[in-house]
């Protein structure tokens, strides 16, 4: 769509900036115990990569973030996604001699082992002797006493573009602290798997909670370091001040490109399908309707022991760190099997609602189908209340228009990347 003439040139020109960059870190920092033919085959990978176009996340990128980052004190928000290349972002920087104060641990823990809700505590970690905080559960917010003494936090997680997703709130608590305390934020962006479009209702600050925190829709299509960027821009940190924000650019990515996660962002979110099927699928979490956790298909399938639907089975059971009480544990439930559905939302590019309606419809006890957490989810009470009255599902996504329309005027003045539409 792009390649054209000018795009080319820049091409051209981001290819020997990258080279640039990457002559001048190797003359002002050690690679440690690489020798010199291991730095000129990186060196070479990393031309090939660029020449090619493939994207590359902002971790990437040392030559742009390592040289602020020498002989200051660091704390880094990081999972098991913040790799640069295999190697994770930890222990990249502190093979460089960079200066780890402690680790801020989301949900789903540093290393990602932890199912969604478990309980993160605060540890030393095993591998790299840091002290890991927790920043979920009990503590969402780095107090004044962790950041003592720390010159920038660097944040580096993969997210995947739902608003429900806690890693968007981990960040806003994030950017709160280090605005109180007048420490410096970096943000090593990366690609939104779900990126390529925009939909859902806008939440309703009445139903604010950790999934859910500013008035975005579910699905909002921006990075990460995009989405850093509007927060500060909107004035929508809760201590009304502005963070002194650095987002770490990717390479070769806009919003009309899909991106293939290499490493699972959750437990419950183990391969593509579930990525692109969670945005439509995570109000059911909302419901009394299994999502196949404790199967091989989290995210993929959807079913109950008493469904009226009868097109797949499933029996979910324990998965330790993915699945500790599944929903419906060892009973036979009853539903559907959405894998081949995940291409259908990639040409579409929309929330899909028909499930959600249908197993309203299809439900022997449709007062009791929703449960609390439902409007949380949804960010509103209307996604429901328009359910359970009857409405079409025109009807149901007019309602979201105006809002959206408003959402996306303000989104359009982040955009880091060339846009889908």
């Amino acid at each position: 769509m792009f390649a054209d003439a000018n795009r080319n040139a820049k091409m051209k020109q981001k290819l020997i900036t990258v080279l640039s960059c990457s002559i001048l870190f190797t003359f002002y920092f050690s690679y440690g115990q690489l020798d010199e033919l291991k730095k000129s085959t990186l060196k070479a990978k990393a031309m090939l990569q660029v020449a090619e176009g493939t994207i590359l996340p902002g971790a990437l990128h040392t030559e742009k973030y390592v040289p602020m980052l020498k002989n200051k004190t660091i704390a880094i928000v990081a999972n098991q996604t913040s790799l640069i290349n295999k190697t994770h972002l930890v222990d990249s920087l502190k093979s460089l001699k960079i200066k780890i104060k402690c680790v801020f641990a989301p949900e789903h823990g540093f290393r990602g082992d932890t199912e969604a809700g478990g309980d993160i505590t605060s540890t030393i970690d095993a591998k790299t002797k840091l002290p890991v905080i927790s920043i979920y559960g009990k503590k969402n917010k780095p107090s004044p006493e962790d950041l003592k003494g720390v010159d920038y936090v660097v944040f580096d997680i993969q997210d995947v573009g739902a608003r429900f997703f806690t890693y968007i709130s981990t960040l806003e608590y994030v950017m709160d602290a280090c605005a109180e305390n007048k420490v410096k934020l970096i943000v090593l962006d990366r690609p939104n798997p779900n990126g390529f479009y925009v939909d859902g209702p806008v939440l309703d600050k009445n139903f604010r909670s950790f999934v859910g925190r500013q008035s975005v829709p579910i699905v909002y299509g921006l990075t990460i370091g995009e989405y850093a960027m509007m927060l500060n821009g909107e004035n929508w940190l809760d201590c009304k001040k502005k963070c002194d924000l650095t987002v770490i650019e990717c390479s070769n990515y806009d919003h009309s490109k899909l991106y293939s996660l290499p490493v699972p962002p959750s437990p419950n979110l183990p391969n593509m399908n579930a990525i692109y099927l969670y945005p439509s699928l995570c109000l059911f979490e909302g419901t009394g309707v299994s999502v196949g956790r404790g199967t091989d298909k989290p995210f993929q399938i959807i079913g109950t022991p008493d469904s009226t639907i009868k097109g797949y089975m499933f029996t979910p059971k324990k998965i330790s760190h993915v699945a500790e009480n599944p929903p419906f544990e060892n009973q036979k439930c009853y539903g559907m099997d959405l894998t081949k559905s995940a291409t259908s939302i990639l040409s579409l590019k929309k929330i899909e609602l028909k499930w959600l309606i249908g197993f309203y419809r299809n439900n022997n006890n449709q007062s009791k189908f929703f449960n609390s957490f439902f409007d949380k989810l949804a960010g509103t009470d209307q996604l429901r209340i328009m359910i359970q009255t009857d409405k079409p599902e025109t009807e149901i996504r007019k309602s979201w228009e105006t809002d959206l329309k408003t959402y996306k005027a303000i989104r359009k003045k982040y955009l880091l990347y060339l846009d889908f539409e």
